[in-house]
């Protein structure tokens, strides 16, 4: 069975950690001189320890090789720093020029608003008086336009006010129709008719006058020609 990959941490324990790093320092060293021997390579290390000592080892001279990799590094660095140069050149020459841009602006402002006309020849005068009129017909046009849609806003409002109206109206209308057919009236006063005593009382003796009904009776005429009992 193969190896389990270990975990590579910190070890917490000074005197093993001690130990570690002497072995693996000397390691470290013995592959750099064999793959120096080997390769015909020139290698420096340079080790710090953790109690601030410090360890080397290097094929050949130290001096030179660190020459060597300083001289490297610079030509590396040289061309960065020439281009972030370049970059920074570039940057300050277009803020220059907005710099101009704006000052140009400003100036430009200043004559629209009339706060330096005496720094102003008679051209200049003219393509100002040139421009605060197309700047007015400008205005004036937006006004107009802004009023026609206000108008027509105002317009569709109350065609919509009107037919809202119109449909409250019918409606008001078809409820009261509603309302007076189901509702009967109550202010209805019936026609009186007079009913007299029958003939037959008449031709009665003395005797039955005391029995004859002479009561007149009021009662309402119906549409059959027949009084309510």
């Amino acid at each position: 069975m193969g190896r389990g990959k270990i975990e590579i941490q910190k070890i917490e324990n000074t005197s093993a950690r001690h130990v570690s790093f002497s072995k693996r320092r000397q390691g470290l060293f013995k592959k750099a001189r064999e793959l120096s021997i080997l390769c015909d390579a020139e290698i420096a290390i340079i080790i710090y320890s953790s109690s601030g000592r410090v360890y080397e080892y290097s094929s050949s001279d130290m001096r030179d090789i660190l020459t060597r990799s300083n001289e490297c590094v610079e030509s590396i660095q040289s061309p960065v720093v020439e281009h972030e140069a370049e970059k920074q050149m570039q940057e300050s020459n277009e803020a220059d020029v907005l710099k101009q841009e704006i000052e140009k602006l400003k100036s430009k402002q200043r004559q629209l608003l009339g706060k330096n006309p005496t720094d102003m020849d008679l051209q200049d005068l003219h393509a100002l008086d040139k421009q605060l009129h197309e700047g007015l017909m400008c205005v004036t046009k937006r006004k107009e336009q802004m009023l026609m849609q206000q108008i027509e806003q105002s317009k569709t409002r109350r065609q919509l006010m009107i037919q809202e109206n119109e449909i409250l109206q019918r409606q008001v209308k078809s409820r009261v129709e509603e309302i007076q057919h189901f509702i009967q009236p109550t202010n209805y006063l019936a026609p009186v008719s007079i009913v007299y005593a029958p003939e037959t009382t008449l031709n009665a003796g003395p005797a039955d006058y005391k029995d004859s009904d002479t009561t007149l009776i009021l009662a309402p005429i119906f549409e059959n020609g027949r009084r309510r009992q």
